[in-house]
């Protein structure tokens, strides 16, 4: 990574862009370099996670031989490929083009290790195709600065066991409130209604998303850091609740005990993603077609607000010497119909753009959910995903601390607030660690 000085002059920087919202300049340096054609046949490198991506990238190449793109798949993010693109950049030969999660862009941004694209005219031109609050994700707070194209997105909603809870009279819950004397009624007849996750923090993370909170903001030239926030303890203590009372189950997620928990239908329910339908499918084979999917719970009575878990973006990584054709392939990749419907053929890649949403793939009936149109429910809650969410530059010390904090929770020792308490000041000491200005302190 860069070195101290240099990561605390991008965080100013940053954080000067962020509270000023620059305005629009024709100069070349308010977005890190010109954004034109280089006039020449060109051969971009691309770093990605997606399975299948290959395939999706041999399109483009079949139709555009003038911009050529080698593709390299790896482990996902923070499996590898992050670190590797750091060391790329600090050693000068980076890849053009990288994915990286919303969550992870403002710690390559205080990095100095992305090109803005916001001189880029096709870019700018897009705005308005993307689901709104997925462009603020890669504009993070400015208006003529863009640090990545949106390519999906993670908006949530409820899966449930449909037959378990009509076989046991119990309503779907449409509220929080309901959701908890739901849970007391599924312990009543032998199950979990869910499995609170003790290292899954970006769902927790969801969750106070659409109750309002965020974790971060920037106040001048600082970072705030509110992790405890009155949101996120109300969140933390609803599930705390639960917990206490032995109402959700604490299996290690992701394992085969977790599958098992909802092959066997020991768990009822997950709040989760929209690509947590594939999850249950193919972990939970022998329940298909006893599932379906409704919104997710509300904190109030007709509320509408959803959150979100995931996404990605496609980034140019700092270096790239073709900006223009890197942002041209980019948009082809996360806006073109051909693309979006292989995308999401190979990978159940979710769009982030409006028309994608409306894809033919995405408005069938899917069997292993009783033939119910599930996307159509996702499709709403990307429209009601709060907007202002924003991600600090030190996610994975965030997620690795709070982890810690409510695997100790859940054995008895602390709460999950108190969780959030100690994660806020172990953030806080992590910037301060970076020379990354912080508010208050």
């Amino acid at each position: 990574m860069k070195h101290t000085k240099t990561a605390a002059a991008a965080a100013v920087a940053l954080l000067s862009s962020v509270t000023l919202a620059a305005c629009s300049s024709s100069d070349d340096s308010v977005a890190g370099g010109a954004c034109e054609p280089a006039g020449e046949n060109v051969t971009l490198e691309f770093t990605s996670w997606i399975p299948g991506i290959e395939g999706v990238v041999d399109m483009w190449n079949a139709d555009n031989p003038d911009i050529q793109v080698k593709v390299q798949t790896g482990p996902n993010g923070n499996g590898g490929t992050y670190k590797n693109f750091f060391n790329q950049i600090e050693a000068g030969n980076a890849p053009d083009l990288g994915q990286i999660e919303y969550d992870a862009l403002p710690n390559f941004l205080v990095q100095d290790g992305l090109e803005d694209l916001g001189n880029c005219e096709e870019v700018m031109a897009a705005k308005d195709d993307f689901v709104d609050w997925t462009w603020s994700q890669v504009t993070l707070g400015t208006e003529s600065s863009v640090y990545g194209v949106p390519q999906d997105s993670g908006p949530m909603a409820l899966f449930y066991r449909k037959d378990l809870f009509e076989e046991n009279n119990i309503p779907i819950p449409t509220t929080w409130a309901e959701y908890a004397d739901a849970a007391a009624k599924v312990k009543d007849a032998g199950g979990y209604i869910t499995n609170f996750s003790q290292s899954d923090i970006n769902q927790f993370a969801g969750f106070v998303w659409q109750a309002g909170g965020s974790w971060f903001s920037t106040e001048g030239d600082a970072w705030d850091v509110t992790l405890d926030s009155a949101e996120s303890v109300q969140v933390a203590d609803y599930w705390q609740d639960l917990l206490d009372k032995d109402l959700v189950s604490t299996v290690p997620a992701w394992t085969d005990e977790w599958n098992n928990a909802y092959n066997s239908g020991d768990a009822w329910t997950w709040v989760s993603a929209v690509w947590g339908a594939n999850s249950i499918a193919s972990g939970a084979p022998d329940t298909a077609g006893k599932w379906a999917v409704a919104p997710a719970p509300q904190w109030t009575e007709g509320g509408t607000d959803a959150g979100n878990w995931g996404g990605s973006s496609i980034a140019v990584l700092k270096g790239s010497d073709h900006k223009y054709e890197a942002a041209k392939f980019a948009l082809w990749l996360n806006t073109s119909d051909e693309s979006l419907t292989a995308l999401n053929e190979a990978a159940n890649i979710y769009p982030a753009t409006k028309e994608g949403l409306n894809l033919p793939v995405l408005k069938e009936g899917v069997e292993f959910y009783g033939g119910q149109p599930i996307y159509d429910v996702f499709k709403d809650a990307s429209s009601q995903v709060v907007p202002d969410f924003t991600w600090g530059p030190t996610m994975t010390q965030v997620y690795a601390d709070v982890s810690d904090g409510f695997k100790n929770a859940v054995s008895g020792s602390g709460t999950l607030a108190s969780a959030l308490t100690d994660g806020n000041a172990s953030t806080v000491a992590a910037l301060e660690a970076q020379s990354i200005p912080v508010a208050g302190e």
